[in-house]
């Protein structure tokens, strides 16, 4: 292991990138194949398009352009990278986890790769890690990636369109350098809440079942996502500015510095709620979702790379990530860029 550095003081976001599928489907593709309506999904979502992986197109293989072009972003190489950490809830399978996939397609050097499931907030608990080792002086550049192969697994029926309508594919990736300058990650904050574990959760393959799945559960689909709507809607709306106020509270600012807040893209109508609990403009809270829906670990890295493309990212400016989702679980980050 790399041996401790005492002049790394802290951790700083060196290069972004992100990928999506080609494949573009839109609220009345869907529609054309259950009873959904371009108007329904919006007026629920704000979602529009989502992008879907192509068939035999897994998680890891979305990730790889998106890592590639934040090496690029970031003008390092594999042989750069200390650490893989790989945020993500479908992963290419049950076992080894997509890290050590990606670390051997790519040739990184034989270094650590870790998978972390706490999905939605995937990136930001991600982000919390990476920042400890950077500071801590045990590595200088850690690679983390949010990736998300959903489409495969969702039910495109009648009984699952509630959920099918809101999820999409893609992966965003992200650089954490070590820098002795007063900018980077300034502190972050997780939390969660298992005991509302069933509102949002798939029930199988269970390590609790003899075998894992069944034929039983495939035909009562407990192999598909299961969500609450209303009960996920209710405390996003609470926890996501809580999260925020948490975040500024802890280094002793207020809403006014902030130049940007980039939530995980959840549902347009929660990032305007919050918007408007916190008292701001609604373009102080960036959204994508309308352009790929939900895309879970991967959508808080997908518009933090869309929003530096856009210059709506500059040096010196504040800038809050926040996430909410499964488990439940919630977290924010706030960074001075």
């Amino acid at each position: 292991m790399t041996q401790p550095r005492s002049d790394v003081r802290h951790a700083y976001i060196s290069g972004t990138g992100f990928f999506v599928p080609e494949k573009v489907v839109t609220n009345d593709d869907l529609a054309a194949i259950m009873d959904t309506s371009d108007e329904w999904i919006q007026e629920r979502t704000g979602i529009q398009t989502r992008r879907f992986a192509a068939d035999g197109e897994g998680t890891t293989d979305l990730a790889i352009p998106a890592v590639e072009e934040a090496l690029k972003s970031a003008s390092l190489t594999v042989d750069d990278i200390d650490l893989i950490i790989f945020a993500t809830c479908t992963p290419d399978h049950y076992l080894p986890g997509s890290g050590c996939l990606l670390q051997d397609r790519m040739g990184f050097r034989e270094i650590g790769a870790l998978d972390i499931r706490v999905q939605c907030s995937g990136f930001v608990y991600g982000l919390s890690i990476a920042d400890q080792y950077i500071k801590t002086g045990v590595y200088r550049n850690i690679l983390l990636i949010g990736a998300e192969a959903q489409s495969s697994g969702l039910d495109l029926s009648d009984e699952g369109r509630d959920v099918s309508v809101i999820f999409g594919d893609g992966a965003g990736a992200a650089i954490i350098s070590a820098t002795e300058e007063d900018r980077g990650i300034l502190s972050t904050h997780l939390h969660s809440e298992g005991k509302y574990a069933r509102e949002l959760w798939v029930e199988s393959p269970s390590t609790r079942n003899n075998p894992t799945i069944s034929t039983a559960d495939l035909e009562a689909g407990r192999h598909r996502l299961k969500m609450n709507g209303r009960e996920v809607f209710r405390h996003a709306v609470a926890r996501f500015p809580e999260a925020i106020v948490e975040a500024l509270q802890a280094n002793n600012l207020n809403m006014d510095d902030i130049t940007l807040v980039i939530p995980h893209q959840a549902n347009l109508r929660i990032s305007q709620m919050v918007a408007n609990r916190l008292g701001g403009p609604n373009d102080l809270i960036y959204s994508n979702i309308q352009k790929y829906g939900n895309t879970t670990a991967a959508s808080i890295p997908i518009a933090m790379a869309e929003a530096i493309s856009e210059g709506r990212i500059q040096s010196g400016d504040y800038v809050v990530l926040v996430a909410f989702g499964s488990g439940f679980t919630w977290a924010s980050a706030l960074i001075k860029w």
